[in-house]
């Protein structure tokens, strides 16, 4: 274990709904919630101005619409959120080569690897809010949490208790102590079913689990979970911050409006998903062995089926063959709101001629074209960046019936003018981000996942 409390844990601040109030005036204090806006949609990022409304990340948005019918419901805008960590994460390099993304908005950072050592608390907490500040000027104004320790355990821990735009730092030699009141739940992998059976031993905090010897906590959830979780109620994690974290899966899912009852429609999606899964992998120079199938049905319940290959494939027929199988498998009677293909068990090579035993293994796939849905149905979303040569760069407030409204401001700008158009205006265009700037041009429909 080290000395000192050299690990950060940098997390962003509702880090989605932050850029779209940094991006749009005339949200900033308002709830804003960002996801998938259709009625079968699920929330991704809520604003602490939501929050104080009850809704959360992974609610349905129907739900949330309940709970706080006046916030701004926006689509993602995921190269905006990229274009965003890109510059907060090349701050905290500057500080340390040694950094571990984890997503968009959260990472990693070994102080060691800067050749910092005997680093007191306050040495901590000083360098933890200069990087904040620096990601606060370089992003436009997003806030971050920091939490730093000895271990990656206790600062992720430790980033999570003084959200938005705290930093909590744990002295080396009080770990222990620090875990102590927290209830179980905190230590990763203390799901509800542990935490069940966890408590039935009447252990409800991790200073209850601390009092367990290692053999008794392997008899109540097994020796694999249990010597590890002993382990982690004391802190004892030497896990290295690692800089480059080996992609496990590519995978593509999409939640549907209604459910899909039809095989033919079902196979059809699937095959367009087992093309985009191979064009990632190919785009990676990746490939992999088991190709999964997930379904999540009418009833919200979830299942998935996965069949393993004698070798590692990026080929979209292959992956298609044996994702239709899988589907065929699966059972569609009640419908199916969710969809997914993946392929995991990666490598950095391809085995040629999986399929020999197969007669039909150099027959293509068969890639059906969906019909395309109207314009006014997908052509533009809420929150989606347009420019009009009049009114300049704006976004999409909302849309339907043949029209779209769309307030015109920047995060340069004060809250701007709301005007409407018709769906079809050709002055009416939308912003691509590319990189680090925006180019203005008519794009095709995207489909914006509900998850």
């Amino acid at each position: 274990m080290r000395g000192d409390p050299s690990v950060l844990h940098v997390d962003l601040d509702a880090f989605f709904a932050a850029v779209e109030q940094r991006d749009k005036p005339s949200l900033r204090g308002k709830p804003v919630v960002v996801g998938g806006i259709g009625v079968r949609g699920v929330v991704s990022t809520a604003s602490y101005e939501a929050r104080k409304y009850g809704v959360r990340s992974a609610m349905s948005t129907a739900e949330a619409r309940s709970r706080c019918p006046h916030a701004a419901y926006l689509a993602p805008r995921f190269e905006a959120y990229r274009q965003s960590s890109q510059m907060v994460m090349a701050e905290m390099r500057a500080l340390s080569p040694l950094v571990e993304p984890l997503s968009l908005d959260e990472a990693f950072i070994d102080l060691a690897a800067s050749g910092l050592s005997g680093l007191t608390v306050d040495d901590v907490e000083a360098i933890a809010r200069d990087l904040k500040e620096s990601i606060r000027k370089v992003s436009g104004g997003l806030t971050a949490s920091v939490g730093a320790g000895t271990s990656k355990l206790i600062a992720k821990i430790a980033s999570d208790l003084d959200k938005p735009d705290g930093v909590v730092v744990v002295p080396a030699g009080t770990e222990a102590e620090f875990l102590a009141p927290m209830q179980v739940t905190v230590i990763p992998g203390v799901g509800p079913a542990t935490a069940q059976r966890l408590s039935m031993a009447g252990v409800r905090t991790v200073a209850d689990l601390q009092q367990l010897d290692e053999d008794e906590l392997v008899r109540q959830i097994g020796s694999a979970h249990g010597t590890s979780l002993h382990r982690l109620a004391v802190a004892a994690d030497d896990r290295p911050v690692v800089s480059d974290r080996e992609t496990k899966s590519v995978s593509v899912e999409d939640t549907f409006e209604t459910d899909i009852i039809d095989r033919s429609l079902l196979v059809a999606i699937a095959d367009r998903m087992s093309l985009r899964v191979s064009e990632r992998l190919q785009k990676a120079q990746l490939s992999g062995r088991t190709v999964t199938v997930k379904t999540r049905m009418h009833d919200f319940t979830t299942h998935t089926r996965s069949s393993t290959l004698a070798g590692p494939t990026d080929d979209s027929r292959v992956i298609a063959r044996v994702a239709r199988r899988l589907l065929e498998e699966s059972e569609v009677g009640g419908g199916i709101r969710l969809l997914g293909v993946g392929v995991s068990s990666l490598a950095d090579w391809i085995q040629d001629d999986l399929f020999t035993e197969d007669e039909h293994a150099d027959d293509p796939v068969e890639v059906i074209e969906l019909p395309a849905r109207p314009r006014d149905q997908l052509g533009f979303h809420p929150g989606q960046d347009v420019a009009h040569p009049d009114y300049g760069r704006g976004w999409v407030w909302g849309s339907g019936r043949g029209r779209v409204t769309v307030r015109f401001e920047t995060a340069d700008t004060p809250p701007g003018p709301v005007r409407t158009f018709a769906i079809d205006d050709p002055a009416l265009t939308k912003v691509r981000i590319i990189g680090a700037d925006a180019d203005e041009e008519p794009e095709t429909d995207q489909n914006v996942s509900n998850e």
